[in-house]
């Protein structure tokens, strides 16, 4: 919670700085660079879910002493290990291709995309921020593993650490007048942060990376291909969802347009990031819980935490909406840096249903399952439709309105349907 409360603050700091040191045009880049740089869901294919699952699963075998050594069944111990070198091995793939594909499509895109006016000197800091983003996700692999074998509160710490790190590099920059370098700078900040914690568990982690799993490693085409490549579908299709209004504003309306829903949807994912965090906390002892057979207990713990954030996120949504009708209400000049106050209220409902699909996304592949695939492929390629063609005509207000719609029906509705069926059937076993 600190970190993410953290995260939120100095996001607002952030916005400010933004809003002081970048121009419009600046502030679009700014935002659209992440856009872009997301495509990496292209390579993470839902691997850190996954591996915080089979991890969640294999540990509720074992002990592992304040040390590092692991005690207990000798096959969860290697499928353990397997879990772990099988993950390093991919991301350590990925994060080579990565700048690879991501460098070209950022130099095309907004190279097609320039504007006319003041130029916007933006080459050098898009390489920069996709070279940290390959860095830091080249450690995310690990990080999901601990938290699945019970290093909650000492990720969490270090994810603090990573946050207030990460701004004040980022703060530097923009105090510094090279706001576009903010983004590569808070990233660099947070692989640092991370990289510096991961060596004290090297005792933990470099027996497991070289131990040999033999005849009991996990066998992830057969045992986890088949569940994780629907997450990894439903992750790519989150990039449709989630990402496309920058890029697409950029392009039909320009990078002042995008600026503005690209602040407004940093304020409203910086408010579901802190709530959600009483949910997504838990999803290694979640998966714990299952493979233990206790649901009683689950459920208690899940609704429990579902209730809570979502106390926060709705009053942190009003709290955030009336400040966006004051800004208006006074024509502060801070005002149209992010969009009106009709589609920013429509966004933070759609948040608030978002939070709640995410919820269920989680206690449902704390199973080891993924039964939104369909919901997830049927509400991007709607996202896509409903950005392209209401953004195109309509701007910001058209594109809020169509992604409120299919939240509402293609995700809210159908995801709570399918999450109280399976949720049945797999508790009457």
């Amino acid at each position: 919670m600190l970190a993410r409360g953290w995260a939120s603050l100095a996001g607002l700091v952030t916005i400010l700085l933004i809003a002081h040191f970048l121009t419009g045009a600046e502030q679009g880049y700014y935002y659209t660079f992440g856009s872009l740089v997301a495509l990496q869901m292209v390579f993470e294919l839902g691997f850190s879910f996954v591996i915080l699952q089979m991890a969640s699963h294999e540990c509720a075998h074992l002990s592992i002493s304040d040390q590092g050594e692991i005690l207990g069944d000798s096959t969860a111990h290697a499928r353990l290990a397997s879990v772990l070198q099988k993950s390093v091995r991919w991301y350590s793939t990925a994060a080579v291709l990565m700048p690879c594909l991501l460098i070209p499509i950022g130099l095309h895109f907004f190279s097609a995309n320039s504007q006319t006016g003041q130029p916007v000197a933006w080459r050098l800091p898009w390489c920069l921020v996709v070279l940290t983003a390959s860095l830091a996700f080249q450690i995310d692999p690990i990080f999901s593993f601990l938290e699945g074998c019970g290093y909650v509160p000492q990720v969490a710490r270090t994810r603090l650490m990573q946050a207030v790190l990460g701004s004040l590099l980022a703060w530097t920059a923009m105090l510094s007048r090279h706001g576009l370098f903010a983004p590569a700078m808070m990233i660099a900040g947070q692989a640092l942060a991370g990289t510096t914690w991961l060596t004290t568990k090297r005792r933990f982690l470099w027996p497991l990376l070289k131990f040999h799993a033999g005849q009991h490693r996990i066998q992830w085409w057969e045992e986890v291909w088949p569940f994780q490549w629907r997450i990894a579908i439903s992750w790519i299709c989150g990039y449709f969802v989630f990402q496309l209004f920058n890029p697409i504003l950029f392009h039909y309306w320009g990078p002042v347009a995008a600026g503005q829903m690209g602040m407004s949807l940093n304020i409203s994912n910086a408010l579901m990031s802190i709530s959600i965090a009483w949910v997504n906390t838990k999803a290694a002892p979640f998966g714990a819980m299952i493979a233990r057979k206790e649901y009683v207990k689950l459920d208690h713990a899940f609704f429990q935490a579902l209730t809570q954030s979502l106390v926060v996120c709705v009053l942190g949504a009003a709290a955030v909406w009336s400040g966006v009708v004051y800004l208006y209400t006074v024509h502060s000049r801070f005002a149209h840096r992010v969009v009106s106050p009709l589609p920013f209220g429509m966004l933070l409902l759609t948040m608030i249903f978002n939070h709640i699909v995410i919820s269920e996304a989680i206690y449902m592949r704390a199973h080891k399952q993924e039964k939104f695939l369909i919901n997830s492929i049927i509400g991007a390629i709607l996202m896509l439709i409903s950005s392209y063609a209401l953004g195109k005509h309509y701007g910001a207000l058209g594109m809020v309105v169509g992604y409120l719609i299919v939240t509402t029906f293609g995700g809210l509705v159908l995801g709570t349907v399918i999450f109280l069926k399976y949720r049945r059937i797999w508790h009457a076993k």
